[in-house]
């Protein structure tokens, strides 16, 4: 039991190194390997709990995780990212430094705030409950600081990541037919997404929010 916690928490630590990776990566086919990677480690811990808990249906939810996240879903944004021809370097609204500051405090903010949860949770997953609300604030984080339609997808595909660590860290998991509705409309919001972005690139010739913003105000 106490190697399977120290597993999950090394698990939990490079859960949210990528979402720091992500924070602070400008290539955009980075983030796309740092979001398999965070998908990667989410999908290993997943199982890891399930053994330990034997909870059967977290098996499925591992599974799940690693058919989507680490290979579904950065496929199509791959896809889009080709079609739509994205190459250049993505711009952030907030310099680096500066995120990483807001970052870091967010992360202390999220230890503070979990600190009661983690003294009264008997659950092996207690010590990364923190992680997970961390890493759900972080996506959030990037979703701000990034003026690119499409990284800020990849952003809230991380907060995503970090709500479902969090179910699993609190309660060893939603219900499967919950997971797997979830499952279903993550994939279906990616095809929409992508639709999305084509009509945004045919109509305004970039996915840059601001100038799309600067476009609305002239009109």
């Amino acid at each position: 039991m106490n190697i399977a916690a120290q597993i999950n928490s090394i698990l939990a630590a490079l859960v949210l190194l990528t979402a720091f990776g992500l924070l602070v990566q400008r290539r955009i086919y980075g983030l796309l390997h740092l979001f398999a990677w965070q998908g990667l480690f989410l999908s290993i811990s997943t199982g890891l709990v399930g053994y330990v808990a034997r909870q059967h249906h977290l098996y499925i939810s591992s599974i799940l995780t690693l058919a989507l996240k680490v290979i579904v879903l950065p496929y199509i944004l791959h896809t889009l990212i080709v079609r739509l021809k994205i190459h250049k370097e993505v711009e952030t609204v907030v310099n680096i430094p500066t995120t990483m500051l807001m970052g870091i405090a967010l992360v202390i903010f999220s230890y503070h705030l979990t600190a009661p949860i983690r003294e009264l949770s008997t659950l092996v997953t207690r010590s990364t409950i923190a992680v997970a609300l961390a890493t759900v604030m972080l996506g959030l984080l990037m979703m701000i600081t990034r003026r690119h339609a499409v990284t800020q997808i990849i952003g809230f595909l991380a907060m995503e990541n970090g709500l479902f660590f969090a179910a699993t860290s609190a309660t060893y998991g939603m219900p499967l037919v919950v997971e797997l509705g979830v499952g279903l409309d993550i994939l279906i919001a990616a095809f929409i997404f992508g639709i999305f972005f084509f009509h945004i690139r045919e109509t305004f010739d970039s996915l840059d929010v601001e100038q799309m913003a600067r476009l609305k105000e002239e009109e």
